[in-house]
């Protein structure tokens, strides 16, 4: 446990780092994402960038397994 709370922090610690250009990234803004704003709500629901993610961290995961 204490080796993979080090894992998740040292990882945060890098996205911190990185943010000046993980911001410039266009998710949330894919073709597919679901935005709605109407008066006095706004919806945002990004289902292909959560897809993106989801297929570039398993990725990453599957190639340190091997």
């Amino acid at each position: 446990m204490q080796k993979f709370l080090i894992i998740i922090g040292l990882v945060l610690l890098g996205a911190g780092l990185a943010w000046p250009w993980l911001r410039r990234l266009p998710l949330g803004r894919l073709p597919g994402d679901i935005h709605v704003v109407r008066e006095g709500f706004s919806f945002s629901f990004p289902i292909v960038s959560c897809i993106v993610v989801s297929i570039v961290v398993s990725l990453i995961l599957w190639f340190l397994r091997r």
